[in-house]
């Protein structure tokens, strides 16, 4: 079933899925870089996951699942990752400021991301520098104008004045407020549609895609569980038997 879907993936090339292209399930595309993905989402799982006691159930077993998940990425490798690797890294100890890494568990590369937004080039600055110029020279005629004006009028304009930069103030407030850093991710080579199928084998839920889209929601179900903090005891006790309904021998009883 998991070949036939995959057909419309394989069109231009035998060798590796093409990005984007229809899986066969609606609304699911080929993901350019499903081991790169998966890496990150089982590693932030897994870092998010120490937020909940180690006595939580559903600690325990998503964190079984996730590893068990996790290992079988990790053991599957695209060729030419190791010379990725090594321009990754030479690039990393280049400039240590302008990346972010996520090591998994193991203390494999899960992903390098390049910080952009800490970039200003000399046309930056000069940019800068020159807008500052102006300011202060606009400042500075104003107050000379200012000055100039009669006694009886400086009251009532230094009054407009303040209520122009409190509106000017609240206006920029209410902007919304553009991103100041962009975040690169530095994309490994992509795996061959053989091994792509292999991962689907062995973890055994379908595509890679809809492995991704679990891992996806698993990392947002962590957010909620830390944020309502699901382990403490309940505000509202439950009256004795209310789930005896429920039980898993309530069907033999009553036969």
């Amino acid at each position: 079933m998991r070949s036939s879907l995959r057909l419309l993936a394989k069109v231009k090339s035998a060798r590796y899925l093409q990005p984007h292209a229809p899986t066969g399930l609606t609304g699911l595309t080929t993901h350019p870089r499903p081991r790169q993905a998966l890496l990150i989402l089982y590693t932030t799982t897994l870092n998010k996951l120490q937020n909940i006691p180690e006595s939580s159930v559903y600690r325990q077993a998503t964190e079984a699942l996730t590893k068990h998940r996790l290992k079988i990425i990790e053991s599957t490798k695209p060729p030419g990752y190791d010379k990725w690797q090594q321009e990754v890294q030479q690039k990393v100890a280049a400039n240590p400021d302008l990346v972010k890494i996520i090591s998994t568990p193991s203390g494999a590369l899960a992903g390098v991301y390049s910080l952009l937004g800490g970039r200003v080039s000399n046309l930056e600055k000069r940019h800068y520098a020159e807008n500052m110029e102006n300011a202060l020279r606009q400042i500075a005629e104003e107050k000379e104008q200012f000055e100039k004006l009669p006694e009886d009028l400086k009251p009532a304009v230094a009054q407009w004045s303040r209520e122009k930069e409190e509106s000017e103030r609240l206006q920029r407030e209410e902007e919304p407020v553009a991103t100041k850093s962009r975040i690169d991710l530095y994309e490994e080579p992509a795996l061959e549609a053989t091994q792509i199928s292999e991962i689907e084998h062995q973890i055994g839920a379908g595509l890679i895609e809809e492995v991704i889209e679990v891992a996806e929601g698993e990392l947002k179900l962590v957010d909620d569980m830390i944020k309502f903090k699901v382990w403490e005891e309940l505000v509202e006790k439950p009256k004795p038997g209310q789930w005896t309904y429920f039980g898993r021998d309530r069907g033999s009883a009553a036969n």
